[in-house]
């Protein structure tokens, strides 16, 4: 009597072992699957379709709340810019030209906030699935331009300094116009939120070897060396006081390097250490 209880015991105790990984989920679904492994007793083979069945139960919970970060982060930058166009049109104006910027910038981020919500199952596990392009010639000034229209609201709130150097003839690429922009946009708002109060920004590009250069410099608060070779991984955010008082889930960056590579782009950052800044590159072969 008494080995079989042992045994018993222990064979409960490895089963609840089996199953500790999965407690951070509260699906209702996962909690019944886990109460029937737990307390029916099963085969090998129906323990481990059991198992098989709460892995795929945790990887679903998993992405559905994966997705719903990625459109909150994605939502916000567009959603600031209309509050501000509209700000800047109940004034009413009497420049023609400003107001007609508005609503352009409205139209744009409207259209933005559609491919966002068009993308909801982007998400695929750990990792970016390429998004769906609608490739066409694009003027990469105009989208460096507008990413730099879009950030203003944050920019002013924080009190940055933005200070934005173009080629005066256009830069051509063959991309998606609004994703390039969301590329951006990203890594400005990521300046934005690393840097102080009253801090300075730059974004500056040139060509070089049938490549656009694209390099985003921001005065905050730096990377460290040991998280550099993981800053674009998805929910990745450095484990220092400095970046756990800002807000963020450590999805921009990643999907900044998806959408750089379904445009066989690429992106880069570099920065001498914590406190001393950071500076993003990125490389976008040239349309011919």
């Amino acid at each position: 009597m008494p080995s079989t209880y042992s045994a018993q015991h222990s064979a409960r105790l490895d089963r609840q072992r089996m199953l500790s990984r999965f407690k951070i989920c509260d699906s209702r679904q996962i909690v019944a699957h886990r109460k029937v492994l737990i307390l029916e007793p099963h085969t090998t083979q129906r323990q481990s379709r059991l198992l098989t069945r709460i892995e795929d139960l945790v990887t679903a919970e998993r992405r559905k709340e994966e997705t719903s970060a990625l459109l909150l982060h994605e939502l916000r930058s567009p959603l600031a810019s209309i509050q501000n166009a509209i700000a800047v049109l109940r004034i009413g104006s009497k420049d023609e030209s400003l107001r007609q910027r508005m609503h352009e910038l409205i139209e744009r981020q409207v259209h933005q906030i559609a491919l966002l919500t068009s993308s909801l199952c982007q998400m695929s596990g750990a990792r970016l699935e390429n998004p769906q392009l609608q490739r066409e010639r694009v003027n990469l000034c105009t989208v460096l331009s507008r990413a730099a229209e879009t950030v203003t609201p944050e920019f002013t709130q924080r009190l940055h300094d933005l200070s934005v150097d173009l080629p005066e003839s256009g830069v051509w690429v063959f991309g998606d116009t609004g994703r390039l922009e969301q590329v951006f946009v990203n890594l400005l708002s990521n300046a934005s939120k690393y840097s102080e109060i009253g801090g300075t920004i730059t974004m500056s590009m040139h060509t070089c070897e049938e490549h656009a250069v694209v390099q985003i410099r921001d005065s905050g608060i730096g990377i460290a060396s040991d998280t550099l070779p993981y800053i674009f991984d998805l929910f990745v955010r450095a484990d220092t006081n400095a970046v756990r008082t800002r807000s963020g889930r450590g999805i921009g960056l990643a999907l900044v390097r998806s959408i750089l590579d379904s445009h066989d782009g690429t992106v880069s950052a570099a920065s001498e250490g914590v406190g001393q800044g950071s500076e993003f590159t990125v490389r976008l072969k040239l349309e011919t």
